[in-house]
């Protein structure tokens, strides 16, 4: 959409600033970590920025790009932490790499099948349009059948992925917390559950918008 760029520099700065502030405020990272993960992320954006068309490129067209996706996401979730203790973090990583998967994935699903869900290049930026009742009470509507759908997926993933993780293991699943404590249990667990939120977010629930005239 094309807005004011005062408006999107100001948006950006509020959600980048809580993100960091809750961040410390949590315990989870100390000033330097958050600085160092700010200048860290600039780093990223300007590497990886040039490529980003070749790499959706590659995502949405590559036949095989669905298999070299899963296996790289799980690959860096099993040799990203060898930890000798639990740590949410390292569940936390395979939550973020599932997800990025289950979204690369379901875009790609959506290119093989012809499925036109975002306006095409030539329209955008999309100007923004009047808030009236309906456009109001079509957007609410959307936020509450997207999110209860993500999250009947997510329940849904969980109470069949940690029962099944601890059976292939053979790890007690009387204490699900204590389970999850292993590698074994909480990184299937995170990956799988998550990577079909990311699948059912760019794919699944888009569709069902499409079907009931929510688009």
């Amino acid at each position: 959409y094309q807005y004011p760029l005062m408006f999107g520099l100001i948006l950006a700065f509020c959600w980048c600033s809580l993100v960091c502030c809750s961040r410390i405020y949590m315990g989870m990272h100390s000033i330097l970590d958050v600085i160092v993960g700010f200048l860290y992320a600039i780093l990223i954006l300007v590497v990886f920025h040039p490529l980003v068309d070749l790499i959706d490129n590659f995502n949405l067209t590559y036949k095989y790009a669905p298999l070299i996706i899963i296996s790289l996401h799980l690959a860096l979730g099993i040799f990203s932490f060898t930890l000798d203790t639990w740590s949410t973090s390292r569940g936390d990583t395979a939550q973020i790499l599932g997800c990025g998967a289950g979204v690369a994935c379901g875009s790609h699903v959506n290119y093989i099948l012809g499925l036109q869900l975002d306006p095409p290049p030539h329209t955008l930026p999309l100007s923004l349009s009047s808030l009236t009742v309906t456009v109001f009470g079509k957007a609410i509507l959307r936020l509450l059948i997207g999110v209860i759908v993500l999250l009947l997926t997510k329940v849904a993933m969980k109470k069949a992925t940690i029962p099944l993780a601890c059976k292939i293991f053979r790890i007690p699943h009387d204490d699900v917390r204590k389970a999850r404590q292993r590698m074994e249990v909480e990184l299937p667990y995170r990956y799988i559950t998550y990577g079909m939120v990311g699948f059912s977010l760019m794919f699944i629930v888009p569709c069902l918008f499409h079907f009931i005239g929510l688009s």
